[in-house]
């Protein structure tokens, strides 16, 4: 007699396989049946896997962070590529980019170069496996440990090989066969096998990612409108980029120099540095105009610092893995955000595939207190071209999604009564973006530290409360419609990549 699973039974959670059946892997992912089935329809359809398409295949790795030879910045170093980097579109972003020293590249890092046409490919990490993108034409990088670089025989190929990997019952595919637990790994022996169906057209895919750039587009612009809009509404006129106005030069410089007249050469007074920072930067003509451009707002100024209360910084707490069972009680098992949560466009991004939960000591949490508007602030990390000071502001939907805490490269304000916190938020966001903020930092062995002084004393214009909730009220509504229009974007893609898939599979 043969037993049976009930229907009644989800078959993708509970299901039977033969003894005959098991290739090896003892996972019960790897036997989920919705998958064996998509992977058994593909490798009938296909006639070549990816390894007929390989004339070359590298792995990259990371030169150490805390030697800064190995590091360089966009003018004088080379692309270092990381999973961030790469797109389900098949293209690359250049977005928040890391560069090496080109002797490192030309060096230790020579045989994971990368060059225009070359296929590169997400081998490991949490999240979507496979990712694929094309390099452009006359591009010169390098990549870290969790992707491939693979030289085709043609960009044409590396093009049709990035649109195929990034179908997502191709990902799934690829993901079935990773090995390891908290961080999978796709080892070359499976990339190479993973079989590919020739001649799809993918005409689909490739209009619907055009439509999803122009969306993407008219979401950026709409983000970017907001400095704009904040400023104009606290009448804040910026000052031109390198262009210092020259009645602010001293008599006895060379007004001609072109180191002066863009403001890298300036003088202070003695006065100015003494029992301060020995910085030159914050002394600079760019970031006195700034200051000098928001105390010369239409509303009067307040500094931070006199309009916050309740600072607290955060913790790391324990990991929620090795939870000692005698305290248990003593913890709560919080979501922890990071500085890899605070999103440059919108606020927090809570991607479960990223999240860290760890055990937070109760009477820490108590500390925490986290609270509708309350407002977090990164205080530590930060890069060469992403300083320190980004900020997010907690909602409803945040606190009510789960059991939240902060790390300790993280701190939290709470804003005083009579003050709007989101618009506060706001503000800060665009003192971050307008580099404010890039002076209010130091720098010790490759990490930004956020400098307390100088960050709460900066100016904020406070205009009548209801000013500053019409200002917070419209941002919201900018950033709401940036969304809508990214979400458009993500559906297209989807609708097409779901019709290429039914294509393929026959249904």
């Amino acid at each position: 007699m043969t037993y049976q699973v009930s229907k009644n039974i989800d078959s993708n959670k509970i299901f039977l396989i033969n003894r005959s059946e098991i290739e090896g892997r003892l996972e019960a992912e790897y036997y989920k049946p919705s998958i064996a089935i998509w992977e058994n329809k593909i490798r009938k359809q296909s006639t070549k896997k990816l390894s007929d398409y390989v004339i070359t295949m590298a792995g990259g790795a990371t030169p150490k962070t805390d030697n800064e030879d190995y590091y360089s910045d966009e003018n004088n170093g080379v692309v270092f590529l990381r999973v961030q980097n790469l797109q389900t579109t098949g293209e690359i972003t250049k977005e928040n980019c890391k560069f090496i020293a080109k002797k490192i590249h030309d060096g230790l890092l020579k045989r994971s170069q990368v060059a225009g046409g070359d296929l590169l490919i997400k081998i490991t990490g949490v999240g979507r496996m496979a990712v694929a993108s094309v390099a452009p034409e006359g591009f010169i990088g390098n990549i870290n440990q969790h992707l491939v670089v693979v030289k085709t025989q043609s960009k044409t190929i590396s093009h049709y090989l990035a649109r195929y990997l990034n179908l997502d019952i191709i990902e799934k595919i690829a993901s079935r066969h990773t090995t390891g637990g908290t961080r999978p790994a796709l080892d070359y022996s499976a990339l190479r096998s993973i079989p590919i169906i020739e001649g799809i057209n993918f005409n689909i895919i490739d209009n619907a990612i055009e439509i999803a750039k122009q969306k993407n587009k008219e979401a950026r612009d709409l983000l970017d409108s907001i400095d704009d809009y904040i400023l104009n509404e606290l009448g804040i006129t910026l000052p031109k980029q390198n262009e210092v106005d020259t009645k602010d030069i001293p008599a006895w410089m060379d007004t001609e120099n072109l180191l002066v007249k863009n403001g890298r050469l300036f003088v202070t007074s003695f006065k100015e540095v003494v029992d301060n920072r020995i910085d030159p930067k914050i002394y600079s003509w760019q970031v006195n105009q700034l200051k000098h451009s928001i105390a010369m707002s239409k509303y009067k100024c307040r500094s931070l610092l006199s309009i916050v209360c309740n600072v607290c910084s955060g913790d790391w707490g324990i990991d929620a893995n090795n939870e000692d069972t005698e305290n248990s009680s003593k913890y709560t098992k919080c979501l922890v955000i990071r500085s890899t949560e605070f999103d440059n466009q919108y606020n927090l991004r809570l991607d479960n595939n990223r999240a860290k939960y760890r055990l937070i000591d109760n009477k820490k949490l108590l500390q925490l207190d986290l609270q509708k508007g309350d407002i977090l602030f990164e205080k530590s990390g930060g890069s060469p071209d992403q300083p320190v000071g980004r900020v997010a502001i907690l909602t409803d939907e945040i606190l009510n999604s789960h059991d939240m805490a902060f790390s300790n490269f993280i701190s939290k304000m709470r804003i005083i009564d009579g003050i709007c916190p989101e618009y506060v938020f706001d503000f800060l966001k665009t003192a971050y973006n307008i580099r404010l903020t890039d002076a209010m930092q130091s720098q010790t062995n490759g990490i930004r530290n956020l400098i307390a002084r100088d960050y709460f004393c900066q100016d904020i214009p406070i205009p009548p409360i209801d000013k500053q909730k019409s200002i917070a009220l419209n941002i919201q509504e900018i950033r709401e419609q940036a969304k809508n229009k990214s979400n458009d974007s993500i559906k297209i893609l989807n609708e097409a990549n779901f019709a290429v898939e039914r294509i393929i599979l026959g249904s």
